[in-house]
């Protein structure tokens, strides 16, 4: 009876675990919404009975975004350590939906700039807040496979904005409003997570971290079991008070040399994660596909294609990082990626009357697409997360956060304006030699970390490059 009962509570303690991951990942799935909703919502609201959008103002509404998740990802770690992640998340899927509500009833493109950027501070603080609650909350073992599913839900946000897009597109797309049908759906994970929120439990580290033992206690008696939970308290008050021991990485550290070769990678791979051109494609993908010949239905169907092939080479990408190492996985991406960037450049150029070109053209996309989310950005992510060792990373990944959101920024305006003024093939030839430039950094630059302790990456950049 006694080995029933304990049965039954570890697969209850289970369950508890794997409801508190579902609801908390919502914030990941609209993070991916809210950035590919705007790919086929954009042409309907630039219509001149509409929105009435030029080029630069596309650009905007587009990269607005990206400029409030800089200060939302930069400013939340002040707020969850103040009011918990449990709270901070609540707060953040209150402002999804204010924010959601705002880009709906938009009567013009100044209201529309404030949603959209609202929504960029809420994406920024679940960008750093969800991941941060679910390694926090999750059993170390598990605690790698618990994170990447927040990573998948952004994927797959962004492939349910493309099938909504097309659905809405091609059922009601003779309504001027149908852009507005398209915003609105990201309403209803917001308050799924809002409401889902209500019942999770905060995060047992950042209870104790305020002394709060037995509520802490409390919360990983429901996710663990009681010797597991027992070690784990023991495991985070002595890591808690190591961590307020360690000298925090300052600004006088850059004198050192190998912290500022460690701090040129970090920037260097937020660089490539934008300037590769993924989000020319996830962001602008419809109006791409447009572009090159198809009707609008067509390209919202094709667009289809793009999602697809980009949960299907994440999920890959998750099987193939810990059998491959991460240099020949990222230097094999960003081969593929320059070969088809030339491609797009090349074929845009020459077969401009051909009625094959929106289907090359598509094919193309897709092929990069599983290049990057299968070899590229995962990966990326990863090596920005072991190059710093624990006393830098405060400091050094706030800095990279903040380039890789301002490059995003960048990428996202400027795209619709390289397309009118240079055209899509010099447009996507820039995107190539800049990939190219990318490969021959990695390649001369990055070290393997696959299988290397953060202690011994700090000790090879320390001896190789000086104190």
């Amino acid at each position: 009876m006694k080995i029933q009962e304990g049965e039954y509570k570890m697969i209850r303690q289970e369950k508890n675990l794997q409801i508190v991951i579902i609801i908390s990942t919502f914030g990941g799935l609209l993070f991916g919404y809210d950035t590919g909703v705007i790919n086929g919502a954009l042409g309907a609201m630039s219509a001149p009975d509409q929105l009435n959008l030029n080029s630069f103002q596309q650009g905007l509404v587009v990269a607005i975004l990206q400029l409030g998740a800089t200060i939302g990802a930069l400013g939340i770690g002040q707020v969850t350590d103040i009011y918990g992640r449990k709270k901070t998340i609540m707060i953040l899927s209150i402002l999804f939906f204010i924010a959601s509500l705002c880009c709906v009833l938009s009567p013009n493109v100044n209201f529309m700039l404030a949603g959209r950027f609202a929504l960029g501070i809420a994406v920024g603080g679940v960008s750093v807040t969800v991941p941060t609650y679910l390694a926090e909350i999750s059993p170390t073992k598990k605690r790698g496979k618990v994170v990447t599913r927040n990573e998948f839900m952004i994927v797959s946000g962004q492939l349910l904005a493309f099938v909504f897009n097309a659905i809405i597109a091609i059922s009601m797309g003779d309504s001027g409003h149908v852009w507005r049908y398209m915003l609105s759906l990201a309403v209803i994970p917001a308050i799924v997570l809002g409401l889902g929120m209500i019942k999770m439990p905060e995060s047992p580290r950042w209870l104790i971290s305020k002394g709060k033992i037995e509520e802490g206690a409390n919360v990983l008696s429901k996710i663990r079991t009681s010797q597991e939970a027992k070690e784990e308290i023991e495991i985070l008050k002595k890591a808690i008070t190591e961590e307020a021991n360690i000298k925090k990485m300052t600004i006088k550290d850059l004198k050192l040399a190998w912290v500022r070769r460690l701090l040129m990678i970090g920037i260097g791979m937020a660089f490539i994660n934008q300037f590769t051109g993924v989000n020319s494609i996830m962001f602008y993908g419809t109006e791409i596909l447009k572009t090159s010949g198809f009707t609008t239905n067509a390209a919202f169907l094709g667009n289809v294609a793009n999602g697809v092939i980009a949960v299907i080479a994440m999920i890959t990408s998750i099987m193939m990082m810990d059998r491959f190492g991460r240099r020949p996985m990222i230097l094999t991406g960003l081969a593929g990626i320059s070969v088809v960037l030339i491609g797009i450049g090349i074929i845009s150029n020459t077969m401009q009357d051909s009625d094959m070109l929106p289907y090359f053209i598509l094919g193309l996309t897709v092929l990069y697409l599983a290049f990057f989310q299968g070899l590229i950005g995962p990966v990326n992510w990863l090596i920005i997360s072991e190059i710093f060792p624990l006393r830098l990373r405060g400091l050094s990944m706030g800095i990279v956060v903040m380039i890789l959101w301002l490059s995003s920024f960048v990428v996202a305006l400027l795209f619709p304006i390289l397309l009118e003024y240079i055209g899509m093939s010099n447009t996507f030839f820039t995107f190539a030699l800049l990939s190219i430039l990318s490969f021959v950094f990695v390649y001369c630059f990055v070290p393997e970390t696959r299988g290397h302790s953060l202690e011994e990456l700090e000790y090879f950049f320390m001896y190789k490059y000086g104190k």
